[in-house]
């Protein structure tokens, strides 16, 4: 009798009888009349299968694993392009939009952020600096209000510097750009004749010297109009070109000689000059009448006057005109004169004199500015 053949299916019933039954070796080897040795060989035969099908199973496993997450790192590429290359903020910000939908560390390995990090920005989304700058930019934009929104980022600077702050202009011309906070910028006026001819009346004196070494040395002078619902309103202003002072201001319903004398009238009363003041205007009618003339003479004053056609020759009161209408009269419309006076007045004498920086003060106001000379002067 020949050596018997067993089916792979009848040693896998053998095998099962040790492994899964808990029959002893010597029992199925008597009960089947197989040897031990064969069921030996048997078990570790199926034992080499099932090893390599695990084995098989486990890879299949991982390579499932594997593709869902090439699956998942491709559809947060795909969603996240736009923001790949932006700050980390924009990267949290998106990470916590989609994590309902991909994994947090999945996407952090995408955007090349830090889980941590993420989870930090959780808690507290604006950074420290963040937080400084909405601060600062608080307190940039009530300076700016202050000034009638007409301060640029380097007055503004300026500004910050005097309550104790700690920051660059750089940094301050940033948050203002952010924060859309930017000066008032000037307005369109149509082009004139500049001929520049020589005053028949009384020579150029100051000769566009505008720096003068000393208080009431010299004066500008000059006269512009306002509109309002009531009709035009004409504003006469005497400005020290040592601290660019108004040190006087008229406003009438007429543009008369009257409105000029006012203006200087105040200034001679506030003022008291020690001295001979030489005061410089244009070349319109009411600084070229007899009352004018008489009024210099008798209050020891000299008269100046610039080039026919030449606005240039009176710049400082070009440019306070220029910083009025901008700031202030443009950006308002008057019912009436008197309403219109009023806010000349809020304008002169609660800001312009008192608060507003001149660069050429030192980013100090007029009144600052002449406070400062006076107790250098005395030596404290």
């Amino acid at each position: 009798m020949g050596k018997p053949n067993f089916s792979d299916e009848f040693k896998r019933d053998a095998v099962a009888q040790i492994t899964e039954r808990g029959y002893p070796v010597a029992e199925v080897s008597q009960r089947l009349g197989v040897s031990q040795h064969s069921l030996y060989a048997w078990k570790r035969q199926l034992a080499k299968v099932v090893s390599g099908d695990a084995s098989k199973d486990a890879e299949i496993r991982q390579l499932k694993r594997e593709l869902a997450r090439v699956t998942e790192e491709r559809d947060i590429l795909k969603k996240s392009h736009r923001v790949f290359r932006l700050r980390c903020k924009v990267r949290y910000a998106f990470i916590a939009e989609h994590r309902d939908r991909f994994g947090v560390r999945a996407m952090c390995r995408c955007l090349a952020v830090q889980p941590s990090g993420f989870y930090a920005w959780q808690k507290s989304p604006l950074s420290q600096r963040a937080r400084e700058d909405a601060r600062q930019t608080e307190l940039l934009r009530r300076a700016w209000n202050d000034s009638g929104k007409g301060y640029g980022y380097r007055k503004l600077h300026d500004d910050l510097l005097d309550h104790g702050e700690t920051c660059c202009p750089n940094r301050v011309a940033r948050m203002t750009r952010l924060a859309g906070i930017r000066a008032q910028v000037g307005y369109k006026r149509r082009p004139g004749s500049y001929g520049g001819k020589p005053s028949l009346a009384v020579d150029n004196t100051l000769d566009r010297q505008f720096d003068v070494a000393a208080p009431d040395r010299a004066w500008v002078t000059d006269i512009t109009y306002i509109r309002t619902m009531e009709g035009f309103a004409y504003l006469a202003v005497v400005i020290d070109l040592y601290s660019r002072r108004v040190v006087g201001w008229s406003m009438q319903s007429r543009q008369t000689t009257d409105v000029v004398l006012q203006a200087l009238h105040m200034a001679v009363w506030r003022r008291k000059p020690k001295q001979r003041v030489l005061i410089h205007s244009d070349q319109c009618s009411q600084f070229t009448s007899m009352d004018w003339a008489a009024f210099i003479r008798s209050h020891n004053l000299e008269h100046s006057m610039s080039r026919r056609g030449n606005c240039h020759d009176n710049a400082v009161a070009e440019s306070f005109f220029s910083s009025l209408k901008r700031e202030r009269i443009r950006r308002r419309t008057y019912k009436t004169r008197e309403e219109a006076r009023q806010d000349v007045f809020d304008y002169v004498e609660m800001f312009y004199n008192p608060v507003r920086k001149q660069v050429r003060n030192g980013m100090l106001s007029p009144a600052q500015f002449e406070r400062q000379q006076i107790l250098k002067a005395e030596g404290v």
